[in-house]
């Protein structure tokens, strides 16, 4: 993927994006399909991703085969096969059950901002992951992410915080995803090499 990015959001031909919303410098790569869904500045999905119906805040880092809003299908019917709210796909007098696609509206899944969401992983109905969270390959997150905490495996666990609590929501509180284009620039070097507690004491957060 690697390639000039810039203000304009960059969609690979192969891809496809309908009712969504995307943010500057942002990337979809190759046969990524999202509908419906907001993505935030800086955030880029690598290839074979579906997402649907989700909020993805600013530096989301969503590597390839990422499945967000997994949608379910009707246990409790005598079938669970879509015919049954995809009717009109199949009979010229049937219309699409509109109340089943609203409740799946309605449970829409929240990214916050710098997040990384491991290659395969995926993100069922409804979830919230905070901002900082780390999603570990092929995990399913059937559960909310607390900010900066690292999860893993079937069904996804917490491994570990990434900081102590104090120090999350000193970077929650600095908000550094809102920096302008220049700032994130001036600021590079100290974003590579300085450690995490450093870089609060430098920028104040």
């Amino acid at each position: 993927m690697s390639r000039k990015l810039s203000e304009t959001p960059l969609v690979h031909p192969t891809a496809d994006v309908e009712n969504s919303t995307l943010g500057r410098w942002t990337e979809i790569a190759d046969r990524c399909r999202v509908s419906e869904s907001e993505l935030g500045d800086y955030s880029y999905m690598m290839q074979d991703c579906a997402v649907w119906c989700a909020t993805i805040g600013k530096f989301s880092n969503i590597a390839a085969s990422v499945r967000i809003n997994a949608t379910n299908h009707p246990t409790w019917r005598p079938t669970l096969h879509h015919f049954t709210y995809r009717a009109s796909d199949y009979w010229d007098d049937a219309e699409h059950e509109s109340d089943f696609f609203a409740e799946r509206r309605a449970r829409r899944i929240f990214i916050g901002h710098d997040t990384w969401l491991g290659h395969g992983s995926t993100v069922l109905p409804g979830i919230t992951i905070g901002d900082g969270a780390a999603v570990g390959a092929g995990a399913v997150v059937s559960k909310d992410v607390a900010p900066y905490t690292i999860v893993a495996g079937v069904p996804a666990k917490p491994i570990r915080e990434r900081f102590d609590r104090r120090t999350a929501e000193r970077y929650q509180a600095l908000a550094w995803w809102d920096w302008d284009h220049a700032r994130l620039r001036a600021a590079l070097d100290d974003f590579r090499q300085l450690e995490a507690e450093a870089f609060l004491e430098k920028y104040g957060g």
